[in-house]
């Protein structure tokens, strides 16, 4: 039985979103923040080392990193390729697996100065610059690579999209995203598809 152990409120409910779009059975073990640290519970060390989220056990196969989720589930349950290119597309393949991986990759780290920044409310204004820098950087990038598409890689949705749509839902809860209505807009048609909001009522709600 594939168990996703999915902490509360993070990246992980893009992971219970793939399960969706994948229609998928499994199970959620939930798991809540330390309100005084905002940190996960020690529980999750008793399933992966690092205490991290998401963490997926299938059938005693323990998988970290959303990337690599993401390879792992499309690679055993999507032969039909409706999420990712087929690797004999070498061209397109490597193109998604740039967009499966760039959003952590080098987008997160941004976004995170931003988030501990706001949360801290000490002037740093070597990290700021270097963050706000940063942030524009790769909003424009993001921005000029969707264009008009509905989706990063065009007007298919692909597997490209978890991480990116987690990005720019987080740099939109940032206050990030005035002045890129279609970085807005790609967030807000990404979060109305049917299996995010399934995720959402079986891991939010």
């Amino acid at each position: 039985m594939l168990t996703i152990h999915h902490l509360r409120i993070g990246r992980s409910i893009f992971t219970v979103w793939l399960l969706e779009e994948l229609e998928l059975e499994y199970t959620v073990k939930e798991y809540f923040r330390n309100p005084d640290t905002n940190r996960a519970p020690p529980e999750l060390r008793d399933i992966h080392p690092l205490g991290k989220s998401p963490v997926i056990d299938d059938d005693g196969l323990i998988l970290t990193e959303s990337g690599a989720i993401v390879s792992y589930l499309l690679k055993k349950h999507d032969p039909e390729h409706r999420f990712s290119p087929a690797p004999h597309d070498l061209a397109a393949w490597g193109t998604y697996n740039q967009w499966l991986h760039y959003p952590e990759g080098s987008v997160f780290l941004a976004l995170l100065i931003q988030l501990l920044l706001l949360r801290s409310g000490v002037p740093a204004p070597v990290f700021e610059g270097y963050s706000q820098a940063e942030v524009k950087l790769h909003l424009d990038h993001i921005s000029s690579q969707l264009g008009e598409n509905d989706y990063i890689l065009g007007n298919q949705f692909s597997a490209a999209d978890f991480g990116v749509c987690y990005m720019m839902s987080m740099a939109e809860s940032l206050g990030l995203l005035s002045g890129h209505k279609s970085l807005s807009d790609y967030v807000e048609r990404n979060k109305n598809r049917p299996a995010f909001k399934r995720a959402v009522d079986r891991a939010v709600e």
